[in-house]
């Protein structure tokens, strides 16, 4: 059966962090977080093992690793092994395990802004410095990957590069060539790519997620590649991801900078990324078309309604279900004016010329 992503659900009595961290009257579009249901495999499942009726202490299934590198097979041909994939509760303590794994205190990590925003919190877990290189703008306002601002950033104690791709929060699908140039870039100063790949499912047609590590040999031995079916299939809350490691002693790093800091994935989450990988991809399909009908629209709305609002139809979903960068001029519309006065919605992004609108 075809799912309806139109219809409404009531999640404030739910547990809900994104509906109600604020007041009744204001409509959170502010957090990666989907109001669509999970697809009716995955919920099946859950009910089939919550009836068992006993929760008790569970180990990694092979059958998880399996279905993980069957998905990334099928859908980004990228053939890795099972000892590769290392299961984990979630993207954000990944990235922060790498920077810990692969820096010393003092050493530095890099990242490339506007970011998502547990990006800026990783240097200070792991008592690091951040380094930041700004994505640059075409004189259509698209964001690129500037080679320049990436090699005069790097420091001699940098040893990680914090990659996002798809690009939260602008949007972009890296190309080949762009991923690339980061690539080379990385290899010729001898800095671990930590790549955050978790919207690499939510990419809209005629634009192509690339696994950075499928690049080469070379690349993928200095590449921890991280991905989850949290944002794709509405899991987030069951805490459930992989980070992707061919480089055995990388990897055996990776693992050790783990122990006593970050517990297995749940096995209610681990079932549930099972079977996303396993029996979602007819589902997934019907939710890109979903939104991209919704991103088509809203960029006509715009176009049409929003006089002074530049805005950048974006190449991959990031966090959102409705796809929504909109890139203010930032000496007309916005110069002068506070974001509250512009009365179109509560969260602004904290990035000069940017505003994110989060929809749901």
């Amino acid at each position: 059966m075809k799912p309806d992503f139109n219809l409404l659900h009531n999640r404030r009595d739910s547990d809900s962090k994104k509906w109600n961290i604020y007041d009744e009257d204001i409509l959170p579009l502010w957090v990666a977080d989907t109001d669509f249901l999970s697809p009716p495999t995955v919920i099946d499942a859950l009910k089939e093992r919550i009836a068992h009726g006993i929760f008790g202490y569970s180990k990694p299934s092979e059958s998880t690793k399996e279905s993980i590198q069957r998905w990334l097979q099928n859908r980004h041909n990228w053939a890795v092994a099972l000892e590769d994939i290392i299961l984990i509760p979630g993207v954000v303590q990944g990235f922060n395990i790498a920077a810990k794994a692969f820096s010393n205190p003092g050493d530095s990590v890099l990242i490339q802004t506007p970011a998502y925003h547990p990006f800026f919190h990783v240097a200070e877990n792991s008592s690091l410095e951040q380094i930041s290189a700004p994505i640059s703008q075409d004189p259509d306002g698209n964001y690129l990957i500037n080679e320049t601002h990436l090699t005069s950033t790097i420091q001699p104690q940098t040893r990680v590069f914090m990659l996002c791709n798809p690009q939260n929060p602008t949007g972009r699908v890296f190309s080949k060539p762009e991923l690339q140039v980061v690539a080379q870039i990385c290899i010729d100063n001898n800095i671990i790519i930590c790549s955050d790949e978790i919207h690499g499912d939510l990419v809209f047609p005629g634009n192509k997620h690339i696994p950075i590590a499928t690049l080469s040999e070379n690349v993928s031995d200095i590449t921890v590649t991280l991905i989850s079916a949290s944002k794709t299939f509405n899991i987030a809350g069951l805490k459930s991801s992989a980070a992707i490691i061919t480089n055995q002693a990388l990897r055996e790093q990776f693992v050790s900078a783990t122990t006593g800091f970050v517990g297995s994935v749940n096995l209610l989450g681990e079932l549930a990324l099972r079977t996303s990988y396993d029996l979602g991809e007819v589902w997934l399909e019907h939710l890109l078309t979903y939104l991209e009908s919704n991103r088509n629209q809203l960029v006509e709305i715009v176009n049409a309604d929003l006089p002074g609002i530049q805005i950048l139809e974006p190449e991959g979903i990031l966090d959102l279900t409705t796809p929504n960068i909109l890139f203010f001029d930032s000496i007309g519309f916005v110069q002068g004016t506070h974001p509250s006065d512009l009365n179109l919605f509560p969260f602004l992004a904290k990035y000069n010329g940017f505003v994110g609108m989060f929809s749901c």
